[in-house]
């Protein structure tokens, strides 16, 4: 780490770097494993019925069985960290303790439609994310589709921001923060945590007003939760000039 130094003048690609590297630091202070997945199936009508019954419903039940493996080890390594290894397997298929395992791309490929299908695409986009190939993560969680599932679909944006964040897209990696704190109140831990992210952010980034909004949100909307409570956001309003 360098001392501290007197304030000098920079130039403004110094401190556009500078702000880089702290934007960074603020995806890996708060990157976590994103465990919860969600499916929705939209029943359009009496005509769809029979289709899902005849197609539809036998279609998602051999994709629900073909990815299961992959998705159980998905979720152990959610739970009990990721490695590479396991990654791959979770993403391309293999061998695991015995049993095959079908990756989730052959499930997107090959049950393309499913609802199924849709839960890979979560599934590898985060995956991705663990492996640091950023661009496929952005291109199967931007496929993917919450179907309203608010709190997903803010995980889902949550990643995205950390996606755009290491590729150093500052500017949609906080707005994909934003779109993450713009989710369903009612949802108090994913939203809340949200809002402080983007709000970090914006403020690594220079923006100081986008910061005072977002933490001044998070203070006034959720104040049972940690970062406010800890008197953490109360700080960053202070030294953004915002005092109670």
């Amino acid at each position: 780490m360098s001392k501290e130094k007197e304030p000098v003048k920079v130039k403004p690609a110094m401190e556009k770097n500078e702000a880089l590297e702290k934007a960074k630091d603020v995806w890996a202070r708060f990157s976590k494993p994103i465990i919860i997945i969600c499916g929705a199936i939209i029943v359009l009508g009496g005509a769809w019925l029979g289709y899902r019954k005849l197609i539809v419903e036998p279609k998602e039940k051999k994709a629900s069985e073909v990815i299961f493996r992959a998705e159980n080890l998905f979720g152990k390594m959610a739970t009990n960290g990721f490695n590479t290894d396991s990654v791959a397997i979770v993403l391309n298929g293999g061998n695991l303790e015995g049993h095959k395992v079908t990756g989730v791309l052959k499930v997107i490929s090959e049950y393309d439609g499913s609802e199924t299908a849709n839960r890979a695409k979560y599934i590898a986009g985060a995956s991705y994310l663990q492996i640091h190939d950023y661009d496929k993560a952005i291109k199967y969680l931007k496929e993917f589709n919450a179907h309203g599932a608010s709190q997903i679909q803010s995980k889902a944006n949550l990643m995205l921001g950390h996606a755009y964040a290491e590729k150093k897209n500052t500017e949609e990696a906080l707005s994909y923060y934003k779109k993450a704190a713009d989710g369903n109140e009612k949802d108090e831990a994913t939203v809340s945590n949200a809002l402080f992210i983007a709000a970090s952010y914006a403020d690594a980034m220079g923006k100081t007003k986008d910061a005072i909004t977002l933490y001044t949100k998070l203070r006034d909307n959720f104040p049972k939760s940690s970062a406010v409570s800890s008197g953490d956001v109360d700080k960053h309003l202070a030294k953004l000039g915002v005092l109670k």
